[in-house]
């Protein structure tokens, strides 16, 4: 069953009237069809528009949130590069046959690591979640 139709008058100006009436010329178009076709196309790019209006503020929130996180990760980065440096520049190197010694760093390296890694799996973070809390 087809679907039915509204009657409507508009006045278009003279170029776009010839255009239509040039369009129309052609087999198997009607000015109905064109117009209902560009109607009909306009009204979806207004619904875009819509689209971009109700989820914009939640975009932009979320490119905020993401240049936030970007922000706080160069922070620690920078932090942790200048805390190596630091105790790169305070401790003495180790001598080439202190075996001893280097036994104890790599015990000591697995360690951290190993804290790290308990850390990370239980979800804890040393420095955010409780500013009384010493580690």
């Amino acid at each position: 069953m087809a679907e039915p139709k509204i009657r409507h008058q508009l006045f278009l100006p003279k170029p776009i009237s010839d255009r239509l009436e040039a369009l129309a010329a052609k087999p198997g178009t009607s000015k109905s069809a064109i117009l209902a076709d560009a109607v009909t196309a306009w009204l979806n790019r207004r619904g875009s528009s819509e689209l971009d209006d109700r989820f914009g503020m939640r975009l932009d929130r979320m490119t905020n949130a993401l240049s936030r996180i970007e922000r706080d990760g160069h922070i620690l980065l920078e932090t942790l590069a200048l805390f190596v440096r630091y105790e790169l520049a305070i401790h003495a190197p180790l001598a080439e046959n202190d075996q001893a010694g280097r036994a104890i760093a790599a015990k000591r390296f697995e360690a951290f690591i190993a804290q790290v890694g308990r850390q990370i799996a239980a979800g804890r973070r040393t420095i955010g979640d409780d500013p009384e809390r010493i580690p």
